[in-house]
C-alpha cells in the first residue's frame, strides 16, 4: 500500500520538472525559427504557430493546475532541478575552455 503513496510523489515530482522542460523546448524552437529563418528545416510542425503556442498554453495550465493540486511534491520537484544552476555555472567555470 506504501508503494502507491510514494510512486504518486514520484510521479509529481517528475511531471512538473518535465512540463517545465517541454514549454522551454517548444519556446526555444519557436525562437530559433524566429531568429534563424533560412536554417534548413528537416520538420516542418503541422499548424505552425498554432499548435505550439496550444502546446505551451496547455503544459503551463498543468504547471499551474500541478501547483494548485499538489504544492509540496511539484514544489519539490522544481527546487531539484533548480538545483542543477549552480552545479551548471560551477562545472562551466571550472571546464577548460
Amino acid at each position: 500500500m506504501t508503494y502507491g503513496n510514494v510512486y504518486n510523489q514520484l510521479l509529481e515530482y517528475i511531471i512538473s520538472a518535465d512540463l517545465l522542460f517541454y514549454v522551454l523546448m517548444v519556446a526555444a524552437v519557436m525562437l530559433l525559427r524566429r531568429k534563424r529563418p533560412d536554417a534548413e528545416r528537416p520538420y516542418r510542425t503541422w499548424g505552425y504557430p498554432i499548435v505550439p503556442v496550444i502546446s505551451i498554453l496547455l503544459a503551463g495550465l498543468l504547471i499551474v493546475e500541478l501547483a494548485c493540486l499538489a504544492p509540496t511534491t511539484s514544489g519539490i520537484g522544481i527546487l531539484i532541478v533548480l538545483t542543477g544552476v549552480p552545479a551548471y555555472f560551477f562545472w562551466r567555470k571550472i571546464a577548460p575552455a
